[in-house]
């Protein structure tokens, strides 16, 4: 198998995320099953409470070897603009954020605060705002940082795999939430290189199964909508590349109801004190339905900018009031 990011790589960039980002912890799940071991990667212990400025930074990081970058823009959901955002700040660069329409505004609360400006565009889902986004960086200078498309971006997510197997050498299995599939690409990618025992099972939403599909088919299978209340796996139009490489390094793929996500932000935040948003509880959601017998089992806690809206469909106490996310 060809691995697009070597191992070499992989651990350059972990020594430049080390100079700003902590690792994260990874600790055992107070009531997993009791055949299974179960432990969660709590990524939500980064900056901007997502996994999401690993890939930034890494990309950013990388770029500005090569050139001069006078503007960041990114096309987001909320989790990767905030990233792009705190990247930019950190490197003293502007950035433009491009939004769906009627975003979390969690998510776009915590842009506005680490300084990006942004833009709203077209419906509920993505497709719109990247379209603008790429239009609207074609300008010399500006760095459009795509996450579903760019090459260096998954190197930062890989470190995630690299801090895995020094955490817990005999994993067995790790469930990772699939959106645009940055992650999964970049953790599986990691793992895969040092231990190919290691099963990656990639998780999405029912309402969003689009690289389910195609993962099943091998080739692109988009979806009219992608009407999930995980925005972060909400994606409806698959990259070929994309789905070639999850292909050949993703073990499985599960589908989950939106009744089962909210249901393990409830038990994540009340059984484990652990705060998360629905596509950051997808992984444990999935470990709920479908757990393997008998081996370790790392679950990823991606993301914890979860809106008022879902906060009181799990039952969760109200968010302070300056919206601050932190664990239970």
């Amino acid at each position: 198998m060809r691995f697009r990011h070597s191992l070499e790589q992989i651990r350059e960039v972990q020594t430049i995320l080390s100079r700003h980002l902590p690792r994260t912890t990874l600790k055992p799940v107070a009531h997993s099953n009791a055949d299974c071991k179960a432990f969660l990667k709590s990524e939500t212990e980064l900056p901007t409470a997502s996994f999401k400025p690993r890939g930034a930074l890494a990309a950013l990081s990388i770029n500005l070897r090569r050139r001069q970058v006078a503007e960041l823009t990114a096309a987001s959901t909320g989790n990767h603009g905030a990233a792009v955002a705190w990247a930019a700040a950190k490197a003293g660069i502007p950035a433009t954020i491009f939004l769906p329409s009627h975003p979390n505004p969690v998510k776009k609360n915590k842009i506005e605060q680490l300084g990006a400006r942004i833009i709203e565009a077209g419906g509920a889902d993505l497709a719109d705002a990247f379209l603008l986004a790429r239009e609207s960086s074609s300008r010399p200078g500006v760095y459009f940082l795509n996450d579903a498309t760019d090459p260096d971006l998954p190197m930062g997510p890989a470190t995630i795999g690299l801090e895995i197997l020094e955490q817990l050498p005999d994993v067995r299995c790790v469930y990772v939430p699939m959106g645009d599939t940055a992650l999964i690409r970049g953790v599986s990618t990691a793992m895969k290189q040092l231990d190919p025992a290691v099963r990656i099972v990639g998780v999405q939403s029912e309402r969003a199964p689009s690289y389910c599909l195609s993962w099943k088919k091998g080739t692109p299978v988009p979806t009219e909508t992608c009407d999930t209340c995980a925005d972060g796996l909400a994606t409806r139009t698959p990259e070929a590349d994309n789905v070639q490489v999850i292909r050949e390094l993703v073990d499985d793929v599960i589908l989950v109801s939106e009744p089962e996500l909210i249901d393990a932000i409830r038990f994540l935040f009340f059984s484990e004190g652990v705060l998360a948003e629905p596509a950051g509880a997808a992984a444990t959601a999935a470990y709920r339905k479908h757990s393997p017998a008998g081996e370790p089992v790392v679950l990823l806690v991606t993301g914890a900018n979860i809106s008022d809206e879902i906060r009181a469909r799990a039952g969760l106490p109200a968010a302070p009031a300056d919206h601050s996310q932190t664990s239970a």
